[in-house]
């Protein structure tokens, strides 16, 4: 079985509900659900087109009086472990949030439109969101490709009336991105400066690098090479698993290739090795996946804080997902769970009326904020000292951190 194998099977057994569509309806529905109903959701996700969901996501909407917000979500397989914790998690805060008096007393509608990541759907996703006037933002856009398109989308359209882009789960910015994304989460540079910096803090001062395989590298390449040479760390890059000459590898890729690299990881007898992944990887699905060489620990780098850590924004999310879903927490509904919090926390500082435009022109003044105990703050347009920890998947199948 391959990796995306695996990870299809998984999906199907555990997911919560999913289907794009009013966000109020699903997610009624999902708290409804019970967990051995729950694989029947996911079955029709990847058959069906982000041009007919968004129509319909809309149709069942042209009445709303309260607020309106939009996901796009890529399930296309190699990005479905990542984008379904970060949906459910996004769903579990709006369902709260609602669930508490919504955004400035009114519910806030939170639609999803998934696609299958490819330009395509993605485009289209985006021009469906754009034309209906009583969206005022695309929120926590996830996986980090389709991110990267959507941002791309933004800079490169003209429009009258531009739709705000918050919290997106995008690893590189776009280049010439517009004054109309608003990232929240560390980027790849940032994660792999925090992971070289610990292993440079160690004594660390070489390691091997390896990047999925079947993607375009350069992008990463860029950002590993700065981050090395700030750290003053050698790395030294390799295609395959049997090329390992380092006891500590960085990386660069989603969970399902990670996993199919650790498959052809072969070590000597004895030997230890560490592998670094970053925000990509979900070390709980990667130990459901199975057959793990021994003698190697995963060392996830992360944009949110531990799910274990006592900080009222995680204390939030573990309570709203144990009420409403039947998950365990993961560092990727964190972030979704974040980056739904942060679009309300934004919402309530927009003067009446609460229009596209007045959101906009809110969030362009990139004033601090602080959810729970995580917090953004920005200078000159960049974000400052962004949030990112680390834990671990050891070499006996525990998760420490």
């Amino acid at each position: 079985m391959t990796p995306v194998e695996r990870l299809k099977q998984r999906a199907e057994s555990t997911a919560p509900p999913l289907g794009a569509s009013d966000g109020h309806d699903a997610d009624q529905a999902a708290a409804k659900t019970p967990p051995w109903a729950r694989r029947d959701w996911l079955r029709g996700v990847l058959a069906v087109g982000a041009t007919a969901l968004g129509h319909r996501a809309w149709a069942q909407n042209e009445n709303v009086r309260g607020i309106v917000v939009a996901q796009v979500v890529d399930m296309s397989p190699n990005q479905q472990d990542v984008s379904r914790d970060f949906l459910t998690g996004s769903r579990a805060a709006w369902l709260d949030i609602n669930a508490r008096g919504g955004v400035q007393g009114k519910p806030v509608q939170h639609l999803v439109l998934e696609t299958d990541g490819t330009p395509a759907q993605l485009q289209t996703a985006w021009k469906s969101v754009h034309q209906q006037t009583q969206c005022v933002a695309l929120t926590g856009c996830v996986g980090h490709s389709a991110a990267q398109t959507l941002a791309k989308l933004q800079s490169a359209t003209e429009t009258t009336n531009p739709l705000p882009m918050v919290a997106p789960w995008l690893h590189q910015a776009a280049q010439g991105s517009s004054d109309t994304v608003f990232d929240v989460f560390a980027d790849l540079r940032a994660q792999v400066t925090h992971a070289l910096k610990s292993l440079a803090s160690m004594g660390v001062t070489e390691l091997g690098v390896a990047y999925a395989a079947g993607q375009d590298p350069t992008a990463s390449q860029a950002a590993v090479r700065q981050a090395a040479q700030e750290q003053n760390v050698k790395v030294q890059n390799f295609s395959t698993a049997a090329q390992l000459a380092q006891p500590i590898v960085l990386f660069v890729g989603g969970t399902p290739e990670l996993h199919a690299f650790l498959e052809q990881l072969r070590l000597p007898a004895g030997r230890q090795c560490y592998v670094i992944a970053l925000a990509d990887v979900n070390l709980q699905v990667l130990a459901q996946m199975g057959n793990l060489p021994k003698r190697v620990s995963i060392i996830a780098t992360q944009s949110v804080p531990l799910v274990t850590a006592g900080m009222p924004i995680v204390r939030a999310y573990r309570e709203a997902l144990a009420r409403l879903y039947d998950e365990p927490p993961s560092p990727q509904g964190l972030a979704g769970f974040i980056a739904a919090r942060y679009t309300a926390e934004a919402l309530l500082h927009v003067s009446s009326p609460l229009t596209r435009a007045n959101f906009l022109a809110t969030l362009q003044q990139r004033k601090p904020l602080n959810i729970g105990g995580w917090s953004v703050s920005y200078q000159d347009k960049k974000r400052l000292i962004p949030f990112v920890t680390q834990s671990m998947l050891s070499a006996d199948g525990r998760i420490v951190g």
